[in-house]
């Protein structure tokens, strides 16, 4: 083999174990899906991407705050869909936020469950609609700042 192959063969080679290296150094944050546009205004925020040991619930938070609008507004089955959203997403996500905060994701999993359950009641009962939700959103308040 000749000099100058195995110069371009070394020179691959390096190449090859420094873009490895580089990607394994890389390392992309779950984040959960941005919910679909909505109609009505969703109930705001404390702050838009407050950070908690799970990283941004804003998108969660901005899923939980519409359907709390949709029950103010007594439609409690457009509720009731739009939920299945937040347990898509918060499904999803799992996987890369459970790791974080075990005790907060755990939290949250039962406040998004009593929600859901409270929503696909039969009939659903408005007051514990809107018991739940805002249980939920005050969970995901209270985890802001965890960080």
């Amino acid at each position: 083999m000749s000099s100058s192959t195995l110069s371009l063969r070394c020179l691959a080679a390096g190449s090859m174990l420094a873009l490895l290296l580089a990607a394994a150094g890389c390392s992309k944050s779950v984040e959960p899906p941005l919910p679909p546009p909505t109609a009505g205004q969703p109930r705001a925020a404390p702050q838009a991407r407050a950070a908690s040991a799970l990283g941004d619930l804003s998108s969660f938070r901005a899923i939980a705050a519409d359907v709390a609008t949709i029950v103010d507004r007594g439609d409690l089955a457009a509720a009731k869909t739009r939920i299945k959203d937040l347990e898509v997403a918060w499904d999803a996500a799992e996987a890369g936020l459970k790791p974080r905060a075990a005790d907060d994701w755990h939290g949250m999993d039962k406040a998004i469950d009593r929600a859901l359950k409270a929503l696909r009641a039969d009939p659903p009962n408005a007051a514990d609609c809107k018991q739940a939700l805002t249980a939920l959103l005050n969970t995901i308040d209270g985890m802001a700042g965890k960080a």
